[in-house]
């Protein structure tokens, strides 16, 4: 039986040796490497793919990464107007009409190397399967995420795997931005514990005594629901105002007192007590008082505390508002549950002490 033979350079030809050491010379093109016709494809699809980011996804990076066929061809990083975040996703990029042939309603079946998805799904970075089709110079992409994942049967002879559904309506472009780079900003529950960690000095400052106002300016009359907040401490004397932060939030048709609470979920969120008493006893004066020219008095219909007795002083609402645009709130936060027992896991957190927890298989 002769050996497998094997190809060496040898000049303006090729030598092929076999077995017995015999050697014949033929033309080099007599016995050009053929390449494989899957590597073509796919070093198309990473073209293809850094054309639409560049073409399509504003001033958004697409980053080739140089190491071949490793689980990852490509990084994305997000960029924010212009600021560059440094929030990234891994790209593992498929291209070539095998890939489209394994039709799901809704889009294409990808089935997983056991391998592969063991990695993307431990890898520092979130990462998307993206199946490039030259014929439409589209891009249709999906998370590897646990939550996505179908289990497969095995058949003819194969072990059971899993597959990921890459849904036509995911198309790589502008109008995928906002999901990808939410994709980006992580897991969702890893996201809500590092927003809790973040919040920390806020939580820390109503732990040591001083006093959180979160105060909105609402323009009532844009359908986006606009908002403009800021964040500013004070101390129990209501003195001493310090700004923590200001954001722009556009709430769509949701209303304020929903919305505000639900943004800084450790806390308790109440009216600030001397903003809307000075309020209301404006709104007191202007509703019930007559003034008599005769006697230069003001006389009320009713006390202020039978008047305020009908308004529900504890209910979240605008303490005033400015010429029918903008409604103005003065929200003041205290610790819930949540904040307390996340001051709790901080703290262990921050220890050194050894415990005891299952092996991640």
């Amino acid at each position: 039986m002769w050996a497998r033979s094997r190809a060496v350079a040898y000049g303006g030809a090729a030598r092929i040796v076999g077995l017995l050491g015999v050697s014949t010379f033929m033309p080099r093109w007599a016995v050009a490497k053929i390449r494989d016709v899957q590597a073509v494809h796919d070093r198309e699809g990473v073209a293809g793919v850094q054309s639409i980011v560049t073409r399509r996804m504003k001033r958004w990076i697409f980053r080739e990464q140089p190491t071949d066929d490793y689980g990852i061809d490509a990084q994305l990083e997000i960029v924010d107007g212009e600021v560059v975040t440094g929030k990234l996703i891994g790209l593992q990029i498929k291209s070539g009409v095998s890939y489209f042939r394994k039709q799901a309603e809704g889009g294409w079946w990808f089935y997983l190397d056991p391998d592969d998805l063991d990695y993307w799904l431990k890898h520092s970075l979130p990462v998307l399967v993206i199946l490039y089709d030259e014929s439409r110079d589209e891009a249709f992409w999906q998370y590897v995420d646990e939550k996505v994942l179908v289990a497969t049967k095995q058949r003819k002879g194969k072990p059971a795997g899993r597959k990921l559904l890459i849904p036509e309506a995911q198309i790589l472009g502008q109008d995928s931005m906002l999901k990808l780079a939410e994709v980006a900003a992580g897991d969702a529950y890893e996201l809500r514990i590092r927003r809790l960690r973040l919040a920390l000095p806020w939580i820390n400052l109503l732990r040591t005594g001083r006093r959180i106002l979160l105060e909105a300016d609402e323009w009532v009359n844009k359908t986006s629901g606009r908002g403009d907040l800021s964040v500013v401490s004070v101390d129990d004397a209501n003195e001493d105002r310090q700004a923590l932060g200001k954001w722009t939030v556009l709430a769509g048709y949701r209303r304020y007192e929903e919305v505000l609470p639900q943004l800084v979920p450790w806390a308790y969120v109440t009216v600030h007590e001397e903003t809307y008493d000075e309020a209301d006893h404006e709104a007191y004066e202007a509703e019930e008082g007559r003034y008599d020219k005769e006697d230069d008095t003001v006389y009320y219909a009713q006390s202020f505390e039978d008047w305020h007795e009908f308004r529900r002083q504890d209910e979240l609402r605008p303490y005033g508002n400015s010429a029918g645009e903008v409604d103005h709130w003065r929200l003041e936060l205290k610790l819930n549950q949540l904040g307390e027992a996340f001051l709790l896991v901080d703290e262990f957190a921050e220890g050194d002490t050894p415990l005891l927890a299952p092996e991640v298989s």
